[in-house]
């Protein structure tokens, strides 16, 4: 027996490895446990001792042995705004943050990801840049609903739409007679459709309201001018669509907190709408964001405290079904942190390295173990994609995705320690609990304290193909 607790990544990796920890979670549960990794697949869960002659071995400790996380929801922006993330920057980032697959959105890269020929123009650019595997949503826009076919033949995990302007030229947003237009095609292919669930309507009437007499640099005037009537009546027109065209659809981000009781009342009836968080919602209060402090600003808006609390008791009831990152970092300069204008600044929070503690401070806070936070960012995202069978869980055939985690280990943020492109984060100077110790993807160490593996570790994931 061969003990290689510290190998260094980036090695092809041993095509017979045992991962062994005293708290291996499982789909059973936490247990005592050696994993038998044969080729990148987890081949036997068997006990501690059980470890085959002449296998090498990885000795996790005391640490927790988890899957690696899976987050759908991730903007990488290249190719064309490379100089806001990119692959080589994004995949590193989720490697030191214990995320092994990420499915990115189509919108912020140049061009969209709305035809056959532009995924594959994004494919293109993912070769030889991933240290985790990445697969590729695509992009329901006006007028694009005869190239939807073309693009789930081509490997596309499904489609994200826009109800309200996105912020980028190249991704409009939809309206009812889009959505009636493309979702018969959906409905037929049994693929979800992602929505950013806001109705200009409602932000529009107050966003006059808000501006009038206040200064865009108090979040107040932010938060005023994206209500949560705009995201309660988009949910309204998705579940009803939904239930007319017996179609998935899948609502992100949740920020409203008012919208659970319809979820929860479509949810009762159907199998067919799931619903995300993401870790700043659960994490931040608007009562708590100082004025100016644009780097907190993104769309929906962080809410109210009260409103993360009702957040956080739909995950423990079910309604809501995964917390992605919604990882959307932009040039520093494009968050006016000078200013402070809120109004102007651009909208998305850079998070993806930190997901894992942010979101196991806060539960771990309200008495969840890490069995839900595996649920949560593991088998739930795995499930909305269609990888439940492959990625996501400790399980026998399953990748060999697996993170070891310390979870009493306390650090506070560092951004200059962060692998994102831009460091500029809300999370600087917070103090988190759990630290990222390895990061193994298909059996090959990507990270392992702070040191890296080879940088094409990763593969582009198209669906339905290995």
């Amino acid at each position: 027996m061969r003990t290689l607790p510290n190998q260094s990544p980036g090695s092809p990796g041993d095509a017979y490895l045992v991962v062994r920890g005293s708290r291996v979670i499982t789909p059973g549960g936490e247990r005592r446990a050696s994993i038998h990794i044969r080729h990148g697949l987890i081949t036997n869960i068997s006990a501690f001792d059980d470890i085959p002659g002449g296998w090498s071995v990885y000795e996790a400790g005391e640490s927790v042995v988890m899957p690696g996380l899976v987050d759908t929801h991730v903007h990488i922006n290249e190719p064309g705004r490379t100089e806001w993330e990119g692959f080589s920057s994004a995949t590193q980032a989720a490697a030191a943050g214990g995320v092994t697959t990420l499915i990115e959105m189509p919108l912020n890269s140049i061009p969209a990801t709305t035809t056959a020929a532009s995924y594959a123009q994004k494919v293109d650019a993912a070769t030889d840049k991933l240290r985790v595997d990445v697969g590729f949503w695509g992009g329901v826009v006006p007028g694009n609903a005869t190239d939807l076919r073309a693009l789930w033949d081509a490997g596309v995990f499904g489609f994200k739409c826009f109800l309200v302007p996105s912020g980028v030229p190249e991704f409009a947003h939809v309206t009812e007679p889009d959505l009636r237009a493309a979702l018969p095609e959906l409905a037929a292919l049994g693929a979800p459709l992602l929505a950013h669930a806001e109705l200009p309507g409602p932000i529009d009437a107050a966003t006059q309201n808000a501006v009038a007499g206040n200064s865009p640099r108090e979040y107040v005037t932010w938060l005023a001018s994206r209500p949560r009537e705009s995201e309660d009546q988009a949910i309204a027109l998705l579940l009803r669509l939904s239930h007319e065209f017996h179609a998935r659809v899948h609502i992100v981000h949740l920020a409203s907190s008012d919208a659970i009781p319809q979820l929860q009342s479509a949810k009762s009836g159907s199998s067919l709408v799931s619903v995300e968080t993401c870790p700043h919602y659960l994490t931040f209060a608007a009562e708590e964001i100082a004025d100016g402090a644009t780097e907190f600003k993104c769309a929906p808006p962080i809410r109210e405290r009260e409103n993360r609390e009702r957040l956080w008791a739909a995950i423990g009831a079910g309604t809501i079904d995964l917390i992605a990152s919604d990882h959307s970092p932009c040039p520093p300069e494009m968050k006016l942190r000078e200013e402070g204008d809120f109004l102007r600044a651009w909208g998305g929070i850079a998070s993806l390295q930190v997901s894992l503690p942010v979101v196991w401070t806060e539960a771990r806070a309200r008495g969840y173990a890490l069995t839900h936070v595996v649920r949560w960012m593991c088998e739930g995202p795995a499930r909305l994609a269609g990888l439940q069978n492959r990625k996501g869980a400790i399980a026998v055939g399953y990748d060999a995705d697996l993170v070891i985690f310390n979870p009493d280990t306390t650090f506070r943020v560092d951004p200059e320690r962060l692998y994102h492109r831009h460091k500029l984060t809300p999370y600087a100077g917070r103090e988190l609990a759990g630290v990222v110790e390895a990061t193994f993807v298909r059996g090959q160490k990507v990270f392992e304290r702070g040191n890296f593996g080879a940088a094409t570790a990763g593969r582009v994931l198209r669906r339905g193909r290995e």
